[in-house]
Parts: structure tokens; sequence; C-alpha cells
């Protein structure tokens, strides 16, 4: 795959704007556990490529919608709707599996599982979105986790290390929550830093 999955792709922000708006997304963040077991596949890779701009593991998200920047009185207005959606859905049966990268500069690794339950959520979370009137890229889902992204001009690192990861198989975990995360945190040359504004747990919907 050679194209940039929607965080990657936007750009910054004038630092004005940060005091009225937040840049957020909706995620499924698998359990520590299976991060850990991916962390210790990587390993190797961390003490070979030190020059990739590693995510934080405890950042490791798989992306169902990027809103973009939203004004601040706005995330208040999704969140009901939001909750009720979550109620309604049964977690997930995910993993995580193999890897890959978007133009030779982002790494990430790939998820298997109940992609088309994925697919389905994905579709349900955006279309909640829109019904409170927001409008963002509604790009179609390529269910990812993004890793490390290359620093300029020193691309082969990603390429690399996703082939490295073409055997790596993940135990299966149950996604059972769904996040709205916002990403404004500790913008500038270091890495991006995510919070969770609001998670709520799946029900026993379909």
């Amino acid at each position: 795959m050679n194209e940039l999955p929607e965080a990657a792709a936007e750009p910054a922000v004038d630092a004005r704007e940060q005091t009225t708006t937040i840049r957020v997304f909706l995620a499924l963040a698998p359990p520590d556990d299976a991060k850990d077991e991916l962390a210790r596949a990587l390993a190797p890779a961390y003490e070979e490529y030190p020059r990739l701009r590693w995510n934080r593991i405890e950042d490791w998200h798989i992306t169902l919608a990027f809103l973009g920047e939203l004004p601040l009185a706005t995330v208040p207005l999704l969140m009901p709707p939001l909750a009720e959606l979550a109620a309604g859905h049964r977690p997930l049966r995910l993993a995580l599996r193999g890897g890959g990268h978007f133009d030779e500069r982002v790494l990430w690794s790939g998820i298997a599982g109940e992609l088309e339950g994925l697919h389905r959520l994905a579709t349900d979370v955006r279309d909640v979105v829109k019904a409170c009137g927001v409008s963002f890229p509604d790009r179609p889902l390529r269910p990812h986790l993004t890793l490390a992204r290359s620093r300029r001009g020193d691309h082969s690192a990603a390429v690399e290390v996703a082939a490295s990861l073409a055997g790596f198989s993940g135990r299966v975990w149950a996604a059972e929550r769904l996040h709205l995360v916002g990403s404004n945190f500790g913008r500038g040359p270091g890495p991006i830093r995510y919070r969770d504004v609001e998670a709520w747990t799946f029900g026993h919907g379909t």
C-alpha cells in the first residue's frame, strides 16, 4: 500500500487555534499484552533503526475515523450518540498480523480477525458523526496500527522493518471499548502524544 493514513497526511494547525480546537479521532486500542507481544517482535528493529520516529506503545491504536480539527464546543455533542452506538455493538475479535508501510515513510502492523465487523463498526461510527453535523475526510478504512515514521531522506528503514514483520502473527484479543482520542498533545518536532477524551465499553449488540 502506498497511501498515507489520515493522521499522517493532515497538516499542522496554527498554535493560535489550539486553545479553541482539538484534533480528534475515533479508534480501538489493543490490550497491553497484545501490544507487548508485538513490541517483543520489534525489539531488534528498535535497536537497529533508532532514527525511526517510533510511536509510544501506549499510543498504539486502530483508527476508525479521523475527524481532524474540531471546535472544543463540538466534542461534547458527539458523546451521547457515540455512547449509544457503543452500547449497541459487541466486542470484536481482532489480532495484530504482519506489517507494511505507506509511501516508504509510515510503518504499520496489519489487523486480522473480524474485519467485516470492524468495517461495519467504522461505518456506523462515521454515520453517527455525520448525523451530528460534523464533516471530516471520509476516506476508505484500511485497518492498521501505526508504529513509526521515517525521518526525511531515510525511508529504507520503514520498508526493511515492514519486511521483518511479514511472519508476525499475534494472539487474538477482544476490542472492548470505543475511544475518542485527542492528538493535540505534544505538537512539534517530537513524537505525537495522544490522550483519551472519552471511551465507551461495547455492549452485546450485533
